[in-house]
């Protein structure tokens, strides 16, 4: 965990000292708009649906914002955002926690997401029904220090032993690609991965994080910025969170016409799986909550004490300083 928190530091300082200049232009000041870099997680998918829906139809445009949505390159979502190489992210409460610890200055402005939807997938001719069935398989990972941890707490619901996991780094490749290459077992959001994994006529089994402990229950993805950010460009922050607001509550209400919005915008996406995986994320977005995007501190509070029982944090953690709900219409009321 260390050694990636010093990666995470060293590309902070790396993009900062490289970083541009934000002065606006001439165009722009006679327009008044303001150029603004979102970076996403991963690939486009259904998570970020709200996202283009707010650029296409023009609900950025109507704040006084010309937003640009780029993918990561070597240097993460995180990364980017904390340096000020992008104004704004999508990221994951896992990846926020572990930063702030080391002083990154990355903050969470709202939950994509209400309930995690991750978890532990298997073909179902595997026969791992249970924590317990990782006994003797092998585990894709991706290199997180997060991932072992996960794995052990399931595991020891079920008095089963973690040191007979192996554990393979599978870096970016696909579920689907690494259960071809003897992995067993994967992480896996079901909204996507999952919902394809229905359109292959695969069956899958599925072992929910949330099935298991409610400290797991955490917000992933969620949208971020950084405190500089935050503190100097107030105005801009709300102006991108009303949009983004507007556009995941399109999402919600017209989940079919925002499906066609991210086709769209991302042709090269399997059309079938985004429409299908939109009408089953649709009202996950906001579940039970009063509004979309909402946080609760307890839900902060319950995952950094999971994680520090399990010695996967390390250092001071505030969780009232790791999230806002101010930047969501009506301060998130």
């Amino acid at each position: 965990m260390k050694k990636w928190l010093l990666i995470l530091l060293a590309s902070m300082f790396t993009l900062t000292a490289c970083s541009p200049t934000n002065e606006p232009t001439g165009e722009q000041e006679q327009t008044n708009i303001k150029e603004v870099k979102l970076v996403l997680d991963w690939t486009p998918n259904t998570n970020h649906t709200g996202l283009y829906v707010a650029r296409d139809k023009g609900y950025f445009k109507e704040e006084g914002l010309n937003v640009s949505i780029i993918q990561p390159g070597e240097a993460g979502a995180e990364q980017m955002v904390a340096a000020g190489q992008a104004d704004f992210g999508v990221s994951y409460q896992e990846g926020v926690t572990q930063a702030r610890t080391q002083n990154v200055p990355i903050v969470s402005i709202a939950a994509i997401l209400q309930h995690n939807t991750s978890g532990f997938a298997s073909l179902k001719e595997k026969n791992i029904e249970t924590p317990k069935n990782f006994e003797g398989k092998v585990y894709g990972g991706f290199g997180s220090p997060v991932e072992e941890q996960m794995i052990a707490s399931l595991m020891s619901e079920e008095q089963a032993d973690v040191k007979k996991v192996q554990i393979t780094p599978i870096g970016n490749v696909d579920f689907f690609t690494a259960i071809k290459k003897n992995i067993d077992f994967s992480w896996i959001y079901y909204g996507w991965t999952g919902i394809e994994a229905e359109l292959r006529g695969q069956d899958l089994n599925m072992i929910y994080l949330t099935d298991y402990a409610k400290e797991l229950d955490y917000y992933t993805p969620v949208i971020i910025s950084n405190e500089k950010n935050i503190k100097e460009n107030t105005e801009t922050v709300a102006a991108f969170m009303k949009a983004v607001s507007r556009g995941y509550q399109f999402a919600i209400e017209q989940p079919q016409a925002a499906a066609d919005i991210l086709i769209q915008a991302e042709p090269d996406l399997n059309g079938e799986l985004v429409k299908k995986s939109q009408e089953w994320l649709s009202p996950r977005y906001q579940a039970d909550a009063t509004q979309w995007g909402t946080q609760k501190e307890e839900i902060w509070t319950n995952y950094a004490d999971w994680m520090r029982k399990h010695g996967v944090l390390e250092g001071k953690f505030d969780a009232k300083s790791a999230f806002t709900n101010q930047f969501l219409p009506e301060g998130g009321k």
